[in-house]
This record gives structure tokens, sequence and C-alpha cells, in this order.
């Protein structure tokens, strides 16, 4: 009875242990966990990594770059390399092949220039040889008449000639240096006809006296040139050209002069090639054999000769009607040097064309007056453009005064004398448009 009351009111005796079985023995008592060791994980250079499997990359210096690296690495560069290096490759070609067409063109130009001008170059790239002063001068080299204005452009510059007072010279190539613009500008002009295709081209300007030595040329010493006597290189101004006619309507197109002249096939030129004058005396003055001769051997290189006096862009004021006498020639390089023996004739004609006109180039008056009375129309155009772009700057400039007037006026009234003086204004304007109405009608 006793031991019954002890186990309802808590003295129950402590029970035995439950007895383990074997499955479960290694779960019993679990190890008491352990704080880490912090100056054992200190003491580790590197900490362990659980890459699952994946090799560890080896720790180097900062600039062993191969260690670190593999050529997988390099897969776009290597990609783009190849690119880079062709451009360059190109590039290179591109710049060195245009060098040397012009230098071809130096050398076969270069006696022709020396034996006609005093100074070819723009440094004056010549030598004495020492002998007489009558004894023509030996440039230095051929090639060192030019300058090089860019990669596709070569210029060069002639000066000290009996009615010349100077030449410009400019040799334009194609863009090889760039193979996109180069190839595209191919691509382009097969599909357009209007997109002109790469092409190698050499133009002169050859600047006339036209009797005014006296202003230009200086004299040695500082002295007084108004005595100084040189001959009349005056002649008369006109436009004459030979085109080819492959470059007709461009040349039409672009130049202002051309299109004051009329086209007229000649007998006595070949028939791939046109004249662009005037007047038909012109043309029988000026037409000689050794010219002919002398276009017929240029062949297909040749594209145009120009006299003229008018300017080549459209001039839309009346200063700029000017006359300023010159000659135009250009022709297309030959694919080598050899070729140059074609064109050198035609470039002789083209130096000496300024004694010719001086000498031959005095028309009758009623030939210059023809060619004035043309010269004049323009300028009435111009000066009519002129005139109707003053009076439309006035009529602007009345009607700012009047918008100015009639601001300050409407300042200085009452809303009720506002009102009045609009609706004055109103029916002002309905009587004017009555009036205009009732003419029409």
């Amino acid at each position: 009875m006793a031991g019954m009351l002890k186990n309802m009111f808590g003295g129950s005796q402590p029970s035995d242990p439950a007895k383990v079985e074997d499955d479960f023995a290694d779960f019993v008592k679990a190890p008491e966990p352990s704080p880490a060791s912090i100056i054992a994980a200190s003491s580790s250079s590197v900490p362990a990594l659980d890459t699952q499997g994946a090799t560890a990359v080896p720790y180097t210096k900062w600039y062993r770059v191969w260690e670190r690296t593999s050529p997988k690495d390099f897969m776009q560069e290597a990609m783009v390399m190849p690119l880079i290096l062709l451009i360059v490759v190109f590039h290179l070609w591109g710049t060195r092949k245009n060098r040397r067409r012009a230098r071809e063109w130096a050398q076969a130009h270069a006696p022709a220039l020396q034996s006609e001008f005093a100074v070819v170059g723009f440094d004056n790239f010549y030598k004495s040889t020492g002998e007489a002063d009558s004894a023509p001068a030996e440039l230095s080299s051929p090639e060192a008449i030019l300058k090089e204005k860019s990669a596709q452009e070569f210029t060069s510059y002639a000066t000290g000639r009996q009615n010349v007072a100077f030449v410009d010279m400019s040799i334009k190539l194609p863009k090889r240096y760039n193979p996109i613009i180069y190839w595209s500008d191919y691509a382009l002009s097969f599909f357009f006809d209007s997109w002109q295709a790469p092409t190698e081209t050499f133009e002169a300007v050859a600047y006339t006296f036209d009797g005014r030595e006296k202003d230009f040329v200086p004299v040695p010493g500082g002295k007084d040139n108004s005595s100084l006597k040189v001959n009349n290189s005056a002649y008369d101004g006109f436009i004459w050209a030979v085109v080819h006619k492959n470059h007709m309507r461009k040349f039409r197109q672009d130049r202002y002069d051309a299109s004051m002249t009329f086209t007229k096939d000649n007998a006595k030129l070949p028939s791939w090639v046109t004249v662009m004058t005037e007047s038909a005396e012109i043309t029988d003055t000026l037409l000689t054999p050794e010219f002919i001769q002398a276009i017929e051997k240029a062949g297909d290189s040749f594209r145009y000769f120009i006299v003229t006096d008018q300017p080549i862009d459209k001039p839309m004021k009346i200063e700029e009607t000017t006359p300023r006498k010159r000659i135009h020639y250009s022709i297309s390089l030959p694919s080598s040097a050899s070729g140059y023996s074609a064109t050198m004739p035609l470039f002789n004609q083209f130096l000496r064309f300024t004694d010719k006109l001086v000498a031959s180039a005095h028309f009758r008056p009623e030939v210059m007056r023809k060619i004035k009375n043309v010269r004049e129309e323009e300028i009435k155009k111009l000066r009519r453009a002129d005139e109707e772009e003053k009076a439309e700057e006035r009529r602007l400039a009345a009607e700012k005064i009047k918008k100015e007037e009639r601001e300050r006026l409407l300042r200085g009234m009452t809303a009720e004398e506002q009102r009045k003086f609009l609706e004055r204004e109103s029916q002002k304007g309905q009587r004017r448009s009555m009036k205009k109405y009732t003419k029409k009608a």
C-alpha cells in the first residue's frame, strides 16, 4: 500500500535504461562539437575549396600570364587579327602604288616642264649645271617636283615662262589605301550610272598673263617697272573646248562655262571627240594639224581641253563674272609608264597653246560682239536677281517698321480705343479684298 502511494505522489524509482540494439549503436552517443582552431586555419596559405573534381588555378606572379591563360582565351583576337593585318597590308600597298604612279608621271613630264619653265615645283627643285646662264637647269630628281597633298592626290607647280603666269597641276588617284571605299566605289558604279568608278586622272590649269605682266612680275632691285618693255600677251576672251564624247555630259553639267557654248562635230577631228564653242570662226583658227594629231595619238586617255575666261561654278554675284583667262587640260593616266609617249605630244601642245592664243586669237568685231552679248545677258540676269533680292529686303524692312509702329500705337490706347482701331483695320481689309475681286471680274 505504501509503495503504491509513493508511486502516485512522485516517489517513483528511476527506470532501468533501455537496451540498445546493435543497428543503432553508432547513434547512441554523438561526439560533442569542438570549436575550429583559428590558429590552424590561419596557418594555411591557401584555403581548401571543394571544386568537385575541378583542377585549381595555380597561383603565379602577376606578370606570368602564360601560366594563367591558354590559347583558347584569345579566340576573338585570333579572328580579328587577320582582318587588321589585311587592312594594314592593303593600306601599305595602296599608298605605295599611288606614289609609284605619281613618280612615273613626274619622270615622264619633268623634262618637258624643265624646258618650258624657269621654276618647276614648289621648292625650286633644280640644280645648276655650272655652265653658261643660257644652259637650262637640271632637276635634282624628277619626283621632287611633286607634293603629296594626300594619299590619293599629288600636286605640282610651274612658273617663269612668257605669256604664262603659272601652271597648277594635280594627279588624282583612287583610294587604294582604303579597301572598303575602293571596292564600294567599284560596286556602286556598276549598279548606278551616276556613280563614277575610281579613275586615275591628271588635270592642269595654265593661267595667262593677258597683258598684265607688269602687275605680277616683280622687277629685281625694286625698281619701277613702268619702263619695262614686255610683249603684248593679250588676246580676246572666249570659250572653246574639245571634249571626249564619253565625258561630254558630265563636262557640261559640272562646268558653267561649258553651258554657254553649243556643241558641233568637226570633220577634221576623230569621231569620238566633239567641239564646244561660241563661234565656228574660233574653231577654224585654233584647230591646227599638230593639235589634231596630238588628240588622235592620245586616244581614249584624252578627256577634255578647254580655253575659257568664265568661272567653272555659276556666278551668284556680278563680281564673280569678271573674266579670268586660262586653259584647262585633263587626261586619264596610262596603265603603264610607256603609255606616256602617246600623251606627251598633247601635253606639249597644252604648254605652248598660250603662244598660239597671243598670236592668232584676235577675231572680227562681229564675232566678239556676239560673244559679249551672251555675257551681258548673263550679267543682266544676275543684276535683275540682285535687284529683286534688294526689293524684297526693302519690303520686309518696311513691313517690320510698320508693324512696330502699329504695336506702339496699340500700347498707348485704352481697351475701347483698341477695339475701335482693330475694327477699322478689319473694314479696310475687307474693302481692299472687294476691290481686288471687282477688278478681276
